[in-house]
């Protein structure tokens, strides 16, 4: 079968999730979107030495049965998809892709692939069936680049350096909490860890803190963990950074912001919610995202994500 590639149009989104040295015993056809690695300084012709097919992004979307894009497809592009086709990426059906899922995939039967989770899965119309072939927590070290380049980007936009007198609190203890923990180490010592049956203590105290980051993921449906009223005790001046990048979810209200606007200022409370924080170290997020995307998802058959339809019904 054939999958393409597209460039993702986020804002500052330079990764390239599959590199031509990665390439190896696929079994799909590859269709790759013109300059797809130009960020990398990878020329076109590196993708077509490895037996891909290089096309404009529309083409691609016509002739490919399947389309890979790192982050959700924009409305830009709703035009291009197919009825039936395979979707795969960090689609986010629940939060950043709900507009997507209700505007196309449910009305073109797409089936969506959402690899931005520890176990993938797929959806199809109203079902959600598990991946059980993708190797669970594969993007492990993308998640802990997420919450590391999270730290560093937010300290560096809000003009902060931590010391020893900066009180911080980490809530979670996943792989975005651990890469959040070792930047802000970097800086700091005096670091709490917050897990969730440790969560009571933190929300009692957290007017004491003067950076609180969130490592934590929580589904449509959970509690949520920082509510509106806890908001009202955090000290003015406190930058909070959300590494998990989980819009109004484990924090009550807090909106997306993008490299370019990474900061916005509520109630004398800075928040920091960039969903594609991995990008400024866009070099390393690269390999790392290619090596892994390509061992246990690229070099599969897609075939056998439509066929996970049929599970479904």
């Amino acid at each position: 079968m054939k999958l393409g590639f597209i460039i993702s149009k986020s804002i500052g989104e330079k990764r390239v999730p599959l590199l031509p040295q990665h390439i190896k015993d696929f079994e799909n056809e590859i269709y790759i979107e013109k300059g797809y690695g130009k960020d990398l300084g990878i020329e076109d012709y590196e993708y077509e030495k490895k037996g891909c097919k290089v096309l404009s992004k529309e083409k691609v979307f016509k002739e490919c049965d399947g389309i890979f894009s790192l982050k959700v497809i924009k409305p830009e592009d709703y035009k291009y998809v197919k009825e039936g086709q395979v979707i795969l990426g960090w689609i986010l059906p629940e939060t950043a892709g709900k507009d997507f899922m209700e505007k196309q995939a449910i009305p073109k039967k797409l089936t969506i692939v959402n690899l931005d989770t520890i176990n993938p899965c797929a959806y199809y119309q109203d079902k959600i069936i598990p991946v059980n072939w993708i190797k669970k927590n594969f993007i492990r070290k993308n998640s802990y680049m997420a919450g590391y380049s999270a730290v560093l980007h937010a300290l560096m936009s809000h003009g902060m350096l931590p010391n020893s007198n900066t009180k911080v609190a980490i809530l979670g203890a996943g792989n975005v909490a651990q890469g959040s923990f070792n930047a802000i180490s970097l800086f700091n010592s005096d670091i709490r860890m917050f897990y969730r049956k440790t969560m009571n203590e933190f929300l009692e105290d957290i007017g004491e803190y003067d950076l609180i980051i969130n490592g934590i993921q929580i589904k449509t449906g959970d509690n949520i963990i920082i509510t509106k009223k806890h908001l009202e005790k955090v000290k003015k001046g406190c930058l909070i950074i959300d590494s998990a990048a989980n819009e109004d979810m484990v924090i009550e209200d807090i909106k997306y912001t993008n490299l370019e606007n990474p900061l916005y200022c509520k109630d004398g409370v800075y928040y920091y919610c960039v969903n594609n924080a991995p990008s400024i170290f866009y070099r390393e997020s690269s390999k790392i995202l290619s090596e892994g995307f390509s061992k246990y998802v690229f070099s599969k058959d897609i075939k056998a994500f439509l066929e996970l339809r049929v599970v479904g019904d």
